[in-house]
């Protein structure tokens, strides 16, 4: 497996395209704003699936053109079906100055939390990791987790948004994410990766640690 990053758009949002070099097949977390490179990138693959952390205009920015270019089908979470379609919801409405008012069709599937996908070869766990936002979820491959704005490098995402929740957040960290083993890479939806053994230790946020 191997992982291609992407910061997109004025908000650098991180974006992947996480690629099954065995089989020339791969799928892309999160589309962010201004996609061209990461494009690029997928161009070298069969892409299978497009899959959303969350539906905060900077992570569906780019889905329309993405969505043209590799004529993949997308995956969300059922809460944050409904932002796709509407600005109000995904946050462009609130701050259209940045890249436009935003909106796209919905997405083809739903996820579940503790589903398991198999997409271009790779198995992939579906953790719901809501707080940031009602339908927030992460993606864990092997022993890479790919947390959108759940978890970052010594900290967390921000809830004061429409439909956050910092104690949901935190129930979602908690209950979720440090359970897994130390060693899990985190690739988060901005910033710079980190692992979970390093937030347990180092990160305010987290229980024990305050």
């Amino acid at each position: 497996m191997r992982i291609h990053t992407f910061p997109l758009g004025p908000l650098q949002t991180n974006c992947y395209v996480v690629a099954n070099e065995l089989t020339n097949e791969a799928i892309i977390i999160d589309a962010g704003m201004q996609p061209r490179v990461l494009l690029e990138c997928a161009a070298n693959y069969q892409v299978r699936a497009i899959l959303l952390t969350h539906a905060h205009f900077d992570h569906m920015g780019g889905l329309d053109l993405i969505r043209k270019k590799t004529e993949a089908p997308v995956y969300i979470h059922p809460n944050e079906q409904e932002w796709l379609t509407n600005p109000d919801l995904n946050g462009s409405s609130r701050w259209p100055m940045i890249e436009g008012v935003m909106q796209t069709d919905r997405a083809e599937h739903e996820l579940a939390d503790e589903q398991i996908l198999s997409l271009a070869g790779l198995h992939i766990r579906v953790l719901a990791t809501p707080g940031h936002t009602p339908g927030g979820v992460s993606f864990l491959i092997g022993e890479h987790l790919f947390s959108g704005d759940t978890l970052f490098a010594h900290s967390i995402g921000r809830t004061d948004l429409p439909g956050g929740s910092y104690e949901q957040l935190i129930t979602s960290i908690e209950e979720k994410l440090m359970p897994l083993a130390p060693e899990i890479q985190v690739y988060p939806g901005h910033g710079p990766g980190t692992t979970i053994g390093f937030e347990k230790v180092h990160n305010p946020f987290i229980n024990g640690n305050n």
